[in-house]
């Protein structure tokens, strides 16, 4: 019996240090991680290390964010709930759970940002379907007064992320997750706009309620297009940690050009 040829890079915290230090991360900096631990290889401790490794280089003034997102707690009219009959949409629309955010779990965020939100001393924000989770020195201003309407534009805690001057690290995902760019959606003038009202269960006075608010509809299906342009034309480095492709990003120049780029390309 022939052994097969292991192809995964193995990485202890150490490694991760090293190689997350030498992408640009450093002590003081308010980051916001989007993260596959699968493509990086194997980390050994898993995402307990790979969080572990994000607080150390940044240490007590730096802050770390990552989206919690619930987005299952919408409307299932909006597709969310796609492999579930029509039938069935009354009786999740009365008796979903209300957004708690002790409790209810990011879903389809990874599960490295599903272990942060509940990390001793992380912030998480309030809003039902769309929430970010921080922690460090600015975590409890990014996660405060997470509008309902408002989700990604001014005052929003991707919108105080390019106040505080921060940065985006994509660790083995492309810019089809990066969340930043939904603020430059909120930002840029192009004809297809829209708004939408949806649907989330929240708690009020203790009790669940369904409550529909207004908001911008966003669209990351140029996302990947526009990423690879702004990589080509800013020289944005792509480097390798493990198996992972990682890119460390400067929020205010990205969300600037990417403002400028959708007002040209959005028709």
């Amino acid at each position: 019996m022939s052994e097969t040829k292991e192809t995964r890079a193995i990485l202890t915290k150490e490694d991760l240090i090293r190689a997350f230090t030498d992408c640009g991360l450093a002590e003081g900096q308010t980051v916001c991680v989007h993260t596959s631990l699968k493509k990086l290889g194997f980390v050994v401790g898993g995402a307990e290390t790979i969080i572990r490794s994000l607080l150390e280089i940044v240490g007590d003034e730096g802050t770390l964010m990552m989206p919690s997102q619930t987005w299952k707690n919408l409307d299932p009219s909006t597709g969310v709930h796609w492999e579930e009959p029509v039938e069935w949409w009354p009786i999740i629309r009365d008796h979903w759970p209300a957004y708690d955010k002790e409790i209810t779990p990011a879903i389809g965020m990874g599960v490295v940002a599903e272990m942060f939100r509940k990390w001793p001393g992380a912030a998480r924000s309030d809003h039902p379907a769309r929430s970010i989770a921080a922690k460090g020195k600015h975590a409890d201003y990014i996660t405060e007064e997470h509008d309902l309407s408002n989700i990604f534009g001014a005052n929003s805690p991707i919108d105080k992320l390019y106040e505080l001057d921060g940065y985006v690290l994509l660790i083995g995902v492309g810019y089809e997750k990066n969340t930043a760019l939904h603020l430059a959606e909120t930002r840029a003038n192009f004809p297809t706009k829209r708004f939408a009202d949806e649907s989330s269960a929240i708690l009020m006075d203790g009790k669940r309620k369904w409550v529909t608010y207004n908001t911008q509809a966003v669209d990351d299906e140029d996302f990947i297009r526009l990423g690879t342009e702004y990589d080509n034309e800013k020289n944005i480095k792509i480097h390798t940690v493990g198996n992972a492709s990682v890119r460390f990003i400067k929020v205010r120049p990205l969300i600037d050009w990417t403002v400028e780029w959708m007002e040209k390309n959005r028709h």
